[in-house]
């Protein structure tokens, strides 16, 4: 069995027909008579002919291929966005080269820089915790590949994102937290360099402020809301002399791992301490008791990212204005703040 793969040059001597004849008929071109494309086509299914795709879209300065950067596939809202990123995708003939950056701004830098090399078209992406510096992001423009940011964006001028509303999020999900009868509300917060944890953080100040109770910083306690990290400023949470009623968590992960820790402790969750949480994971649902969050509309925020991205790549010279899609979140009450 031959392993060498079939070139043009393979059916070109096969037919008797020159490789240049055979090239046009294969890419149907108007010079190669009808009769003759349908021969070469025959001939090269029989014999296995694949067409060398990367090599046809360098030709053409376009590969059709598209890179998504999240920090983290696991999380179930970043997996329903990268499903409504590749149906999007898929129906307008383009493939999705997917990676995630676990967090780490050095790993972002080097997918960037691969998928640069890649010739990827656009570049739909989700920043990590740690990126404070956008250098690598310039490089991207100057290549003329499209960004358009989901999610977490950088507050940089001249790109597009297509975001949650933060701020009202986390304004619900402390008033909420108020109308159960809560007066001193912990907030678990995530980096402050990140646009988004900055909106839902200032959110719960704006529903304090507005139901006229005091903001207190050291109820405050930012970290990068892994589970871990709720569990441990639980701990901090439960030393304070002023005894909390509610948290609002700037996310799902960090509220489960608060949960499991002060019910160790034999705090009851909601009737101690009330909780809301922000992503509606999954395990949100199976956590006893069921928890109390933000749900994102995780598939559609895939879709509007992916077509905004689409009319900036067929804009000539990308020379679409930037934009910012915001789309709203709602809150889904269940038993972690039933007081």
């Amino acid at each position: 069995m031959q392993n060498n793969k079939v070139t043009i040059h393979d059916i070109a001597k096969s037919l008797n027909l020159d490789s240049s004849t055979v090239s046009r008929a294969l890419n149907d071109s108007p010079r190669v008579i009808q009769k003759t494309k349908d021969i070469v086509l025959a001939k090269a299914t029989e014999m296995g002919y694949q067409r060398n795709h990367l090599a046809s879209s360098l030709r053409k300065n376009k590969t059709n291929t598209l890179g998504v950067i999240v920090p983290r596939i696991s999380r179930h809202f970043f997996s329903s966005v990268i499903s409504g990123i590749e149906e999007t995708a898929y129906e307008a003939g383009y493939t999705v080269i997917i990676c995630q950056s676990l967090e780490q701004f050095n790993r972002e830098k080097k997918i960037v820089n691969t998928l640069m090399g890649q010739r990827v078209d656009g570049v739909l992406m989700s920043i990590s915790m740690e990126t404070k510096d956008y250098k690598h992001l310039e490089v991207l423009k100057k290549q003329g590949i499209q960004l358009v940011f989901f999610d977490r964006h950088c507050d940089i001028p001249n790109y597009s994102n297509v975001l949650i509303d933060d701020f009202k999020g986390g304004f619900e999900a402390t008033e909420h937290l108020i109308l159960k009868g809560c007066k001193n509300i912990a907030h678990f917060s995530g980096p402050q360099n990140l646009e988004i944890y900055k909106n839902r953080f200032n959110g719960y100040k704006h529903a304090l402020s507005k139901h006229g109770l005091p903001f207190i910083e050291e109820f405050v306690f930012p970290s990068k809301l892994m589970e871990e990290d709720g569990r441990k400023n639980s701990e901090k949470l439960l030393a304070l002399p002023n005894p909390i009623d509610g948290l609002f968590s700037a996310n799902d992960v960090a509220a489960i791992g608060a949960m499991k820790y002060l019910t160790s402790k034999g705090v009851k969750i909601p009737e101690d301490i009330a909780i809301v949480g922000f992503s509606n994971e999954p395990i949100s649902t199976v956590i006893n008791p069921a928890l109390t969050t933000i749900n994102q509309p995780g598939i559609e925020m895939g879709k509007a990212a992916t077509e905004l991205l689409l009319k900036h790549i067929a804009k000539e010279n990308g020379a679409l204005d930037s934009q910012t899609i915001i789309m709203d979140s709602n809150l889904i009450e269940r038993q972690s703040s039933k007081k």
